[in-house]
């Protein structure tokens, strides 16, 4: 198993999960209402909010991720029948799991951390093996064609209470001419009150693979996926190269 990157980060506090899921998921039902089955694969899921939400709307949901530590989290609470959670690798989405789904989501950062396209060739066909017809996938990532074409060095702060002051969650980018990005997650606690006013309380160097929409959709479409479907946020908006905050493609099996 590689390095736990995010074993000192807590997702759960630094994001705001209830307001964010609210805002996605007109979008995210749209989607998964299409597909011929109500059962969800879950790829890169974190400490689990999407797949417990997901879970409490009906679905039969699979969660998987490398990350112990954010499995850990995922299962500090008691789970619904219709919700479990397996730790590995993505490329293995295979042999990781059994049966058919009726859709499969890919959300956040997860899909830059296969930074080979053989990497995510093994993830396209194995997850191709699990997807029926008509069973879409849905993956969304940063949109890299604006970050690595303006060398963009940041994303948008988040701000979280905390019971001694603010949380601040800071995402430096180091984009590379290869391709690569150097994405430095780093959690902050701000006492404006106190000198210094800014702690470190985590930080990490994690090297990801900036896939541009011509890299996902040549590799999705040799698996076998078709209808690529691309958009620019969960507005459902078209996706803009130079101005588009995500990029969001929407794939269905033949």
């Amino acid at each position: 198993m590689k390095e736990d990157s995010y074993s000192r980060l807590d997702y759960r506090r630094l994001i705001a999960w209830p307001e964010r899921i609210q805002r996605e998921w007109p979008f995210l039902e749209q989607v998964l209402s299409s597909g011929p089955l109500k059962r969800v694969l879950d790829l890169g899921c974190g400490t689990g909010e999407h797949a417990r939400f997901l879970a409490a709307q009906g679905y039969e949901v699979v969660g998987i991720d490398a990350s112990e530590s954010m499995l850990e989290k995922a299962l500090d609470r008691e789970l619904p029948p219709n919700l479990s959670f397996v730790l590995g690798d993505l490329c293995e989405v295979e042999t990781l799991v059994g049966g058919d789904f009726g859709a499969a989501i890919c959300l956040g950062n997860t899909l830059p951390h296969l930074r080979e396209p053989e990497d995510l060739r093994r993830l396209a066909l194995g997850l191709r093996a699990h997807l029926p017809a008509g069973a879409p996938f849905l993956l969304q990532v940063l949109n890299y064609e604006k970050i690595l074409s303006r060398r963009e060095r940041y994303l948008p702060l988040n701000f979280r209470p905390a019971e001694d002051g603010e949380l601040v969650f800071l995402r430096l980018m180091d984009p590379r001419p290869d391709g690569t990005v150097i994405f430095s997650p780093t959690t902050l606690r701000y006492r404006p009150d106190r000198d210094p006013s800014v702690e470190i309380l985590a930080s990490r160097r994690v090297e990801l693979r900036g896939w541009r929409i011509s890299e996902l959709e040549a590799i999705l479409t040799q698996a076998g996926f078709q209808r690529l479907q691309a958009y620019g946020g969960y507005d459902g908006s078209p996706y803009d190269p130079q101005r588009s905050s995500d990029l969001m493609l929407v794939a269905t099996g033949a």
